[in-house]
């Protein structure tokens, strides 16, 4: 049709494969068959044949949500985050750029976080599949959780590999984002192909009870 704007769609995932990294110490996925092509054509009488996947893993693999119930006992599972929270969201960028400390400061008003996802674009997903992607990486200053606490941000997502500093135990970004309901989504890649405004965000991971973090299919979605 003459006119109709199309949707474009922003692909903003790292794919999972066998036996890729997964966050260090963590065991890497196995994904294979349970039932291959073969063993399943005499189930249909040689009629039909199909791959039945197995896939093992832990839950921080790839480009995944961290559920409130990821950081507090009493907080919402992934069966009980409000779709609301986690889809269809108007989206910020933020550009991230690290101190000499490593942390990030936001420079942003109240009024463009309240309500938004905001994604912090540093680049660092440009070294995922190398080792260099791994080494000691952005986080989030107290300055910025307080902004994000304070201005009712609906998710945060970064490019890089923990939200924290991973030398700081107590975790401070993800215990007071997620006592603030506000969902993480953590390795996000190719933020570098969204605008600052004026596009709308997905990240919904399956509704697992007791499902503290799992992967999502995060993706943008704007007018061309």
């Amino acid at each position: 049709m003459v006119g109709h704007l199309m949707k474009k769609f922003v692909e903003l995932s790292h794919p999972i494969e066998d036996g890729m990294r997964a966050y260090p110490g963590y065991p890497s996925p196995k994904i294979d068959a349970f039932i291959t092509r073969e063993d399943s054509r005499t189930r249909y009488g040689g009629k039909a044949e199909f791959h039945i996947g197995r896939v093992e893993m832990v839950g921080n693999v790839g480009t995944y949500l961290d559920a409130p119930f990821h950081r507090h006992a009493d907080g919402v599972d992934l069966s009980r985050i409000p779709l609301q929270s986690i889809a269809g969201l108007e989206g910020l960028v933020v550009d991230g750029n690290p101190a000499t400390d490593r942390s990030i400061s936001i420079g942003c008003d109240e009024s463009d976080v309240a309500g938004r996802a905001v994604l912090i674009r540093t680049g660092w997903d440009s070294k995922w599949g190398t080792d260099d992607y791994w080494a000691l990486g952005p986080y989030l200053s107290n300055d910025s959780i307080d902004l994000l606490v304070r201005a009712k941000a609906a998710l945060v997502g970064v490019d890089f590999w923990n939200i924290d500093d991973v030398e700081n135990l107590s975790r401070p970004a993800h215990t007071r984002l997620l006592k603030s309901n506000i969902p993480i989504v953590e390795h996000l890649t190719n933020l570098s192909a969204l605008p600052e405004l004026g596009f709308i965000f997905y990240a919904v991971p399956p509704p697992i009870v007791n499902g503290a973090s799992f992967p999502v299919r995060a993706f943008a979605e704007s007018e061309q």
